[in-house]
């Protein structure tokens, strides 16, 4: 059986990226290792993963302008991501208690509560969960 282990998201620098997914919005971080790219010169190796989950993030430092170009706009505008929670009004007021951006009132969809929010990049993310 197979499964999706890693996304990336290519980000301006590793330390706010880390700040907000582990501090914010209480992801683990699962490493955060020095790595070389393909060249030849140092980078880092930082893997990211909500408490539980599988599925995990690379965050990875923009390198090059075409790179830096995609830094929040990965997904075109779009919402691309989409973290669920067991309980939305605890998780939204948490995040927004911490200085989450939050660009949508939460409101009911046929797959739950939703709310559209930002992160660190100005990606959009869904909060989907029970209330």
């Amino acid at each position: 059986m197979a499964r999706l282990d890693l996304v990336t998201l290519v980000e301006e620098s590793y330390e706010p990226a880390i700040e907000f997914f582990v501090e914010k919005l209480g992801f683990e971080l699962v490493e955060d290792s020095p790595a070389l790219a393909n060249d030849g010169h140092p980078k880092r190796w930082v893997i990211v993963r909500p408490p539980g989950g599988q599925t995990g993030i690379l965050l990875a430092q923009a390198d090059g302008m075409d790179q830096a170009s995609i830094v929040g706009k990965q997904v075109a505008g779009r919402v691309g991501f989409f973290l669920r929670v067991d309980d939305f009004d605890q998780a939204q007021s948490r995040m927004a208690s911490v200085g989450v951006e939050f660009v949508t009132t939460p409101h009911i969809e046929s797959y739950g509560k939703v709310a559209v929010f930002l992160d660190v990049a100005g990606n959009r993310w869904d909060l989907i969960g029970s209330s």
